[in-house]
């Protein structure tokens, strides 16, 4: 693991590859024969590891659709501008409102896409109020992990990764979203009132009819900006499961902004955008696929479990105290990265019994919130902080303080419900 972390921090290897290796070298450590039907690294490795996330793959393709869908229709543009006209001048009211956007994005699909959705619009709106550019860039961020919880392909992954059911995923997830929204309003009010505002000179454009602005900004309808909102509602108040929600989302995102002759069209070409979308998330879950069934191997958890046991703090108090201090390991594609080598820690942790899988599903949920804003290697905060004119590393900055205390609150929750 050492060594995929070196390899992934020195670029030498794409994170994909690397947790690919991992697996195998892990597999052939641990005494699994090259093939056969069980505990082999051609059978239980590489075919069965390599779909085991298959659910999660199906859902980031869809969530990555109707992304793309959103994007294509201007359902994602048109909501920031009406948030932006509510606002005026105020660049407080402004940020909350591209930050209410960035939630129903980063809900309906991750990493850059869903800064795209909020962002394009979203970003020079609140700088052209006096936002500073580092704290448009973290709000849009900061959405986005306020959002994760509510996510449905998340949900998906974490029952995938832990093995439990998405009912007690959705659960905690749901006692999770209020302290990612308390944290991310604070940083919006709190960072857009210590950096101050700047305003640029503007001029006002000549009027136009209201039908011809729409042309113009190919603004959306106002019954179509539910589209975000559906998978949402269908999936938390109904408990439909994940697939329909977003197909439902899809479909009703489609005929509210489309003419029934062009509804083959425009959900074919967004479909195809949505593959280039969806392609590196699908090969990295393939990966940790390999990896999660590589150190649930028989030899894999004999050998691991004692030297995780003995570093692995026990009772609650020490839980949350350890946990919180290693937050940093998270970032940069470090071993604790729930979305690389932490997969397989996390496959340790349950596979050996150290902790009972809701903790685990905790921890995992918890260094989410930080990787999806503070990570700067990480899609969705390079795009953000480049498309604002910073360095990730200023965003980074601006951030950390404020995902350190949402990861520790997701780490208190999860000691109270799930370490008394």
């Amino acid at each position: 693991m050492a060594i995929g972390v070196a390899l992934m921090l020195a670029r030498k290897i794409p994170t994909a590859f690397a947790l690919g290796l991992l697996a195998v070298a892990i597999a052939a450590l641990s005494g699994a024969s090259l093939t056969g039907k069980e505990n082999s690294i051609t059978g239980s490795v590489l075919q069965t590891g390599a779909s085991l996330l298959a659910a999660t793959m199906i859902a980031v393709l869809l969530g990555s659709w109707l992304g793309t869908l959103m994007e294509d229709t201007g359902i994602a543009a048109t909501l920031v501008r009406k948030i932006v006209e509510f606002g005026g001048e105020r660049p407080a009211v402004v940020a909350l409102g591209v930050y209410a956007v960035a939630i129903l994005c980063g809900s309906i699909t991750g990493s850059a896409p869903a800064a795209m959705l909020a962002g394009v619009v979203g970003i020079p709106a609140m700088i052209a109020v006096g936002v500073a550019p580092v704290v448009a860039g973290g709000t849009v961020l900061m959405g986005l992990a306020t959002g994760l919880p509510l996510e449905l392909i998340g949900w998906q992954f974490l029952s995938d990764a832990v093995d439990l059911p998405i009912e007690q995923v959705r659960a905690f997830q749901l006692k999770v979203f209020p302290i990612a929204l308390v944290v991310g309003v604070a940083y919006v009010l709190i960072e857009t009132r210590r950096t101050g505002a700047r305003h640029a000179w503007a001029v006002r454009a000549p009027r136009r009819s209201r039908a011809a602005a729409r042309e113009r900004r190919g603004d959306a309808p106002w019954y179509a900006l539910l589209t975000p909102l559906l998978p949402i509602v269908l999936a938390l108040g109904l408990e439909v499961p994940i697939v329909p929600s977003l197909l439902a989302g899809l479909v009703y995102g489609l005929v509210t902004t489309t003419r029934p002759g062009k509804l083959g069209e425009r959900a074919l070409r967004s479909l195809y955008r949505a593959f280039d979308v969806a392609a590196p998330p699908i090969v990295l879950f393939i990966a940790i696929g390999m990896l999660l069934s590589a150190v649930k191997l028989p030899g894999a958890v004999s050998a691991l479990q004692p030297l995780i046991s003995a570093v692995s703090p026990s009772g609650a108090v020490w839980f949350v105290l350890v946990f919180a201090v290693l937050v940093p390991l998270c970032l940069y594609r470090g071993p604790l990265n729930v979305y690389g080598l932490g997969a397989g820690v996390a496959g340790v942790l349950v596979s050996g019994g150290i902790y009972p899988a809701p903790a685990v599903l905790g921890l995992m949920s918890s260094y989410g919130q930080v990787l999806c804003v503070s990570d700067p290697t990480s899609t969705q905060t390079v795009w953000s902080a480049q498309y604002a004119g910073v360095r990730p590393e200023k965003v980074m900055r601006s951030t950390l303080p404020y995902t350190w205390v949402m990861a520790a609150g997701g780490l208190v929750l999860t000691a109270t419900l799930f370490l008394r």
